[in-house]
């Protein structure tokens, strides 16, 4: 009996192992780019400041937060970009161009997708902790 079913069950084994190979996730959008690398350029900042904080280059990058909720973002982008170039250090030779292509990103291919709720530059220079635990707002 099973000589007979296993011919029947081959090509339903094959179409359930190639189903996942079909299925094509919808690209993403502008704004989950625009967020995704933000994310990932301020985690290597960070991994940069404590990797290499013995290279003057590095010590003197002006601070990297980015909120692309926050209209100053793009002038602290900016900023960034026109830092002087560090010769030796090529991690922050590549982050440079991680922050032109979110700059260009944001400026040019997302603009309409940009929704910015602040206007706090400040906030760009000393950001608020995040809370990771519930709010007290109702005690």
């Amino acid at each position: 009996m099973a000589p007979r079913i296993l011919p029947l069950l081959l090509p339903l084994l094959l179409m359930v192992m190639a189903w996942p190979l079909a299925v094509q996730p919808a690209p993403p959008t502008c704004y989950f780019r625009m967020l995704t690398l933000s994310r990932e350029i301020m985690a290597d900042f960070q991994s940069l400041q404590t990797s290499e904080p013995e290279d003057p280059c590095v010590r003197y990058l002006p601070w990297l937060y980015l909120d692309i909720h926050n209209s100053c973002v793009l002038a602290k982008l900016r900023e960034f970009v026109a830092s002087p170039q560090c010769w030796k250090v090529a991690e922050v030779d590549a982050l440079k161009e991680r922050v032109r292509k979110l700059y260009i990103i944001m400026k040019s291919f997302c603009r309409r997708d940009l929704v910015f709720n602040s206007d706090d530059c400040n906030a760009l220079e000393h950001p608020i902790p995040e809370t990771t635990g519930p709010s007290d707002w109702q005690s």
